[in-house]
């Protein structure tokens, strides 16, 4: 155990305190204010953004996302701030929070990442990693 749980432990009391003292129990709707709570990067900010406040273009890049997007061409490489910038030049911005769900629960059924299911893929046609002539 490397002990991650006794920063998010803290990270989640450091955050109740802030979002009590300093945005009187409201969860703030911008990216800005957002990053500025404990424990928040920009992968949760964006979650909620998208899922709290249906805010337009909020883009979760977690691994799955990442994977997915890259088997598919979406995006290259794997550093999640952009792997986000690139989904949010190709994605429209009213469905980009729904988007990367899909893609995340895609990537946790079918497309993992040791054994993906390729022969039950629907993507298969697309996917460059499968074909690389996709």
């Amino acid at each position: 155990s490397c002990g991650f749980y006794k920063h998010k432990a803290r990270d989640i009391v450091l955050a109740c305190q802030m979002l009590l003292n300093t945005y009187g129990g409201k969860v703030p709707d911008t990216m800005e204010e957002l990053l500025k709570i404990p424990g928040v990067g920009r992968k949760t900010a964006n979650l909620l953004l998208g899922d709290l406040y249906g805010t337009p273009g909020s883009v979760v890049c977690d691994t799955h996302c990442i994977r997915v997007c890259g088997r598919l061409g979406l995006s290259h490489g794997k550093d999640p701030e952009k792997v986000e910038r690139q989904l949010r030049a190709i994605l429209p911005p009213e469905e980009s929070s729904d988007f990367c769900h899909r893609i995340v629960l895609f990537g946790r059924d079918c497309c993992t990442a040791r054994n993906p299911d390729c022969g039950h893929c629907p993507l298969v046609p697309y996917c460059k990693a499968f074909n690389p002539e996709a």
